[in-house]
């Protein structure tokens, strides 16, 4: 309730200061230094004035109300819910538009309709003096310092929100650990609030001017008004051009490093950090985009050193699998590096051999679940035997489930799961057939009986290359995809002609 308590005050204490300058020096200094009326006219004025300012506050206070009542429910609650925090989150940053539409709305209609009105009857009735024009200038003025008035509520507004938008993020934080954003939602942008800011700075001085002078001046003869009014027209349309000219100046100047900004955010965003904002600026956007650079460049080396880090965790994973069998050492390896070779030889794209070499180093991971008596066994295996054998696949999609981010894994469980599946639909573990094996397994599914062919067995050697190609060649169709078996085949004998490597490229 504290922060509450005093964001009212400072709400207070910026619409008394404002309604100051811009009503009561601004619009009491025009009335008294223009006006040539007799002390006792001046008292019935600002007697109206004072009536017509009740109505106003009366008139604004019941809008403000409205308008607090989102952020007051939410300071005043101990426990608030989601949804009450994000709207009290988003009706705090709409608080300075909502100030401006306050003062053009129930503030300057409460006050300039019953001025006038009132002064009219005071004409009509002879308490007042005035030509009855004067009230139809006096609501050019009043549009004029309403309009001052509500720069300087924009702007005062802006920063006495600053502590509640907080707060409200303290209480998002502590109580449901999220953080409450505009997620890039635009309330005023930079574009509008420049432009109107810069226009009026440049022009009310000018409008206030030839107002006050206009009354001034109707005292003298038609002829020299239509001459002063020749000339002051000029110069208001000088003031109004430049005061134009220079907003749009002013915004595009901080528009440009804005949108470089925001494009290469939005570059870093889709994963490129080797995007770098133009410094092209001589001013305080200089060091900002030096710092987003730099933060950028840190952003590159740590993603650098965690895909070295995971690189090696995969690879870590497949050694400490194949340590389990000195027979096998390096075989999720070389199947690793015979999936890439398929992989580039049907064009896949860099992300997808990517994922491919990590499935592949982890495809025989559910071997870890396998007895060593089984698993390690240098006959034959048994029909009971074989079918313990057969469950890994599953038990490797089983473990690869239980690593965090989950969506990390996803990708390479398909593959994992289906490696053992027969493009005649006669494998294990789900019958899969044809196109209906993820890509990924029938890919492994090739090079892992390449690399089983041709590496040496307690209870056999490993048989020749060129004979395991000839087997290779022979199951196309039936045991493995014929495409992928034989772009490995072409792509294997067209280099090094039956080498084995050891390392994954």
């Amino acid at each position: 309730m504290v922060i509450y308590q005093r964001f009212l005050r400072d709400l207070i204490r910026n619409y008394i200061i404002g309604s100051g300058i811009a009503v009561v020096v601004v619009g009491g200094v025009i009335i008294s230094t223009t006006l040539s009326i007799s002390n006792a006219e001046m008292v019935r004025i600002f007697f109206i004035m004072t009536i017509s300012l009740g109505v106003m506050m009366l008139a604004e206070l019941l809008v403000f109300r409205r308008h607090m009542q989102p952020i007051r429910t939410l300071l005043e609650q101990e426990a608030p819910d989601l949804t009450s925090i994000r709207d009290a989150y988003l009706q705090t940053h709409r608080f300075p538009a909502l100030s401006v539409k306050r003062i053009l709305g129930p503030h300057f209609l409460g006050l300039s309709i019953p001025a006038m009105t009132m002064a009219s009857i005071g004409i009509a009735m002879g308490w007042l003096s005035l030509p009855a024009y004067y009230i139809g200038l006096a609501g050019v003025g009043a549009v004029l310092v309403a309009s001052m008035h509500a720069l300087l509520e924009f702007f005062t507004t802006a920063q006495a929100i600053r502590p509640v938008l907080i707060h409200i993020r303290e209480v998002g934080q502590r109580l449901y650990g999220e953080d409450v954003s505009l997620d890039g939602r635009v309330i005023v942008s930079i574009q509008r609030k420049f432009q109107l800011s810069a226009f009026l700075i440049g022009t009310m001085p000018l409008f206030l001017f030839s107002l006050a002078t206009q009354i001034r001046l109707l005292s003298q003869s038609s002829d020299f008004t239509v001459d002063y009014w020749k000339w002051a027209g000029i110069i208001l349309l000088l003031g109004v051009g430049f005061s134009s000219l220079g907003a749009r100046m002013l915004v595009r100047d901080i528009q440009q490093p804005i949108g470089d900004l925001y494009r290469a955010m939005r570059d870093v965003q889709s994963g490129d950090l080797q995007v770098r904002a133009s410094d092209l600026y001589s001013d305080e956007f200089s060091r900002l985009v030096a710092g987003f650079n730099h933060m950028v460049k840190g952003l590159e080396a740590r993603e650098s050193m965690n895909n070295q880090l995971l690189q090696s965790y995969y690879s870590t994973l497949a050694a400490a699998l194949d340590a389990r069998d000195a027979y096998t050492a390096g075989h999720s390896t070389r199947v690793a590096q015979y999936s890439l070779l398929i992989g580039k030889a049907v064009a896949l794209s860099e992300q997808e051999l990517d994922l491919l070499k990590k499935t592949a180093l982890l495809h025989d991971i559910g071997k870890i679940g396998v007895r060593d008596n089984v698993l390690l066994k240098e006959g034959r295996l048994t029909d009971e035997e074989f079918e313990k054998i057969k469950l890994h696949p599953v038990l490797g999609e089983s473990i690869l489930k239980q690593i965090e981010p989950a969506e990390a894994m996803a990708p390479l469980l398909p593959g994992v799961r289906s490696h053992h599946e027969r493009y005649d639909g006669k494998g294990y573990p789900d019958g899969l057939k044809g196109q209906e094996i993820p890509e990924f397994g029938r890919i492994i599914a090739v090079a892992d009986a390449f690399d089983a062919m041709t590496s040496d067995r307690p209870y056999r050697k490993g048989m020749a290359v060129e004979k395991a190609m000839a087997i290779l060649a022979e199951g196309k169709g039936t045991q493995w995809d014929p495409s992928y078996a034989q772009a490995f085949i072409d792509v294997f004998m067209s280099s090094n002609t039956g080498k084995k490597t050891s390392q994954v490229s």
